[in-house]
C-alpha cells in the first residue's frame, strides 16, 4: 500500500497585492499535490484594494483555501496566525508576489522527507513587474551576483546544498514548535531570523535547484526600489536592538561601500567602471543597449541605499524605543 502523503498547510501573507494575488493563487490551486492532503491560508493584512475580494473568490471555488485576517498587517503576525490556524505536519510559506511551478509543493515535501532537513527551499527566477527598462533592470540586478552577492536563492545554483536561509521555506511543524514561531518584532528579515534559530538548534536547511518560483520584484520604478533597499538595509542592523544578529559579511558589504566612498570618493569611479562591465554583459545578452545606462544606476541604487539603510538602522538602535518583545513562540 502506498504510504500516505503528509498533510501540508500553505500560508500566504499578503497586503494590497491586487496586482499579483490572482496569478499567485492560480498557481497554488493548480499544484499537483493531492488536494485532500492540502490546506491553503491567505492571511490578509487589512488590504485597502481588491486583494481580499479576489482571495475570497478563490475560497468560494476551492474549499481547501481559506481567507483569514491579520489586523496587525505585518508578515510575522500573518505567519503566526496562519500556523496557529493550520493542522499540517508540514508548513510552507508562499509569497504573494510569486507564481509557482505545478510541482513546487510536491518537490518541497519530497526533499524535506528525503534529506531529513528542517527546512527546504528553492530558487527565485525574477520576472520584471512591468515592461519598462527600469523594471527589467531591477529584475536583472536582483538575480546577478554583483547585485545580490552569494544569495543563492536569488542568483541560482546547479546542485543542492546546505545554506543559512532560503526564500519562503518549507518547514516541519515540529521544528517550528521546537524553536518557536516567527518573532513578531521583525517587521522585515523575519525568515532570516527564524532560520538562524533553526541552525542554532542544530537544524539543517537545504536549497534545491528543482524547486522553482517565479518572483515579481515589488519595485517597478527607481524610487520604489530605493525605498525598498533602504528599508532592507535598516533591518540588517536594527535587530541588534533586540540582541538579534542576523547579518553575515555579505549583508554588511553595502554599508562598507557607503563608508568607503564617503571617506575616499575616487573609489566611486572604480565602482561605476566595474558596474559598467556587468551592465555591458547584460546589454549584450539582452540585445538592448539601454541597459548600459539603466543597469549602473540600478546597481548603485541597490548598494548605496541598502548600505545607507544599514547605517540608519544602527543609529535607530540608540534613538528608537519601540519594539516591544512579542515573540511568536
Amino acid at each position: 500500500m502506498r504510504k500516505k502523503l503528509p498533510f501540508v498547510s500553505v500560508i500566504i501573507p499578503c497586503r494590497n497585492e491586487e496586482k499579483f494575488i490572482r496569478r499567485c493563487l492560480s498557481s497554488v490551486v493548480n499544484q499537483d499535490y493531492p488536494k485532500d492532503r492540502l490546506e491553503v491560508f491567505v492571511v490578509d493584512g487589512m488590504s485597502e484594494d481588491k486583494t481580499k475580494i479576489i482571495a475570497l473568490e478563490f475560497a468560494r471555488k476551492y474549499p481547501f483555501l481559506k481567507v483569514i485576517e491579520n489586523p496587525k498587517k505585518y508578515i510575522p503576525y500573518a505567519m503566526n496566525i496562519g500556523i496557529r490556524s493550520s493542522r499540517g505536519e508540514i508548513i510552507i510559506k508562499m509569497d504573494a508576489h510569486s507564481v509557482y511551478r505545478s510541482d513546487y509543493i510536491s518537490k518541497c515535501v519530497k526533499h524535506l522527507q528525503e534529506t531529513g532537513a528542517d527546512n527546504v527551499g528553492g530558487i527565485l527566477r525574477n520576472i520584471p513587474s512591468s515592461n519598462s527598462l527600469i523594471a527589467k533592470s531591477i529584475a536583472f540586478c536582483l538575480a546577478h551576483p554583483f547585485g545580490s552577492g552569494n544569495s543563492y536563492f536569488r542568483v541560482g545554483i546547479k546542485k543542492p546544498q546546505e545554506v543559512d536561509t532560503v526564500a519562503f521555506g518549507c518547514y516541519w511543524r515540529k521544528t517550528l514548535e521546537k524553536v518557536g514561531l516567527y518573532d513578531e518584532r521583525m517587521m522585515q528579515s523575519e525568515d532570516v531570523e527564524l532560520n538562524q534559530r533553526i541552525k542554532k538548534n542544530g537544524g539543517k536547511i537545504f536549497i534545491f535547484p528543482d524547486i522553482v518560483a517565479y518572483y515579481y520584484p515589488s519595485s517597478s520604478n527607481l524610487i520604489d526600489f530605493i525605498i525598498h533597499n533602504f528599508s532592507d538595509g535598516v533591518w540588517v542592523t536594527y535587530p541588534l536592538k533586540f540582541k538579534i544578529k542576523i547579518f553575515s559579511l555579505r549583508h554588511l558589504i553595502p554599508l562598507f561601500f557607503v563608508v568607503a566612498i564617503i571617506l575616499f570618493p575616487p573609489l566611486l569611479a572604480l565602482y561605476f567602471f566595474v558596474g559598467l562591465g556587468f551592465s555591458l554583459e547584460i546589454a549584450i545578452r539582452e540585445r538592448e543597449w539601454g541597459f548600459l545606462l539603466s543597469m549602473p544606476l540600478v546597481f548603485f541604487s541597490r548598494h548605496f541605499f541598502y548600505g545607507l539603510g544599514s547605517i540608519w538602522g544602527g543609529i535607530k538602535i540608540f534613538f528608537y524605543n519601540g519594539g516591544k518583545k512579542t515573540k511568536g513562540n
